[in-house]
């Protein structure tokens, strides 16, 4: 059965951080993940999660300026000492919660730029990350992200992530598949997974609904169907809810909207 991990950063929205690490075990989770851990010293957070017997399974490298509106910066050339010296950060912070899996954000294209005249930069990047991740024992992630919600990124396709992770040809870069921003981009999902997950290249897995981003109960994607085609195929790593409740920030909305979870939370 599908492992379940909380997205800290979109779930518990009526609560402040720290406090969300029990409501997620509180509600049955035993892992969380979340966009990034950097306003708070690493210890604190090992120790939450210490405290809630919750497991760091993901969380972002340093994206650039977040709040201007950059998206991450292995694409972009000139950015590369920064881009290294973000990385160097999460890999201390990974150490330090026992995280395996770090998601390595590309970026969004430069004005004029392509993709192909930027992939060169970003293949550099992610084979220099993977040599500095490796002694860590820590996995990079990419993610293809849809244009929708994230315009000009650079990375947007399961086709080309897979492509690139040949070009790299590091055996700890994998894919994080949000299965939301599949069905957005491509649609087919359940011929993606049968397709991808048999590499052994697919590291993480996440899920909203669509078209809304809500509980995995609503929409487009039959998500029982999807979890017993993930336990058909025999994935058995986490499956990040990285969605927005669907009764927003008001308290409890979380827990309210878990029913969905119910059949499939282990014993």
């Amino acid at each position: 059965m599908p492992r379940f991990a909380a997205n800290l950063s979109f779930l518990y929205q009526d609560l402040p951080f720290p406090q969300r690490f029990a409501a997620a075990a509180q509600d049955g989770f035993r892992a969380v993940e979340y966009l990034f851990p950097y306003d708070y010293p690493a210890a604190e957070i090992a120790a939450w999660l210490a405290d809630h017997g919750l497991q760091q399974v993901l969380f972002n490298a340093p994206p650039g300026d977040w709040a201007a509106g950059e998206r991450g910066l292995a694409c972009l050339d000139g950015r590369q000492s920064e881009f290294r010296a973000g990385l160097a950060q999460a890999l201390d912070y990974a150490a330090a919660l026992s995280c395996p899996r770090i998601h390595v954000m590309a970026g969004l294209l430069p004005t004029g730029q392509t993709r192909e005249a930027l992939q060169a930069v970003y293949l550099d990047n992610l084979r220099w990350a993977a040599a500095a991740a490796a002694p860590y024992g820590v996995t990079l992630l990419v993610e293809p992200i849809n244009l929708r919600d994230m315009p000009g990124y650079f990375l947007n396709r399961q086709d080309h992530a897979h492509q690139l992770l040949q070009a790299v040809g590091a055996p700890n870069v994998k894919v994080q598949m949000d299965l939301y921003h599949c069905q957005i981009v491509e649609g087919d999902v359940s011929m993606k997974l049968r397709q991808y997950l048999p590499t052994g290249r697919v590291g993480h897995i996440q899920i909203a609904s669509v078209p809304a981003r809500h509980e995995p109960d609503e929409g487009e994607l039959n998500y029982p169907h999807l979890f017993a085609l993930l336990d058909e195929l025999g994935y058995d790593g986490w499956v990040g809810c990285e969605y927005r409740p669907r009764l927003g920030a008001v308290p409890g909305a979380t827990s309210a909207g878990l029913g969905w979870m119910t059949p499939w939370v282990r014993p």
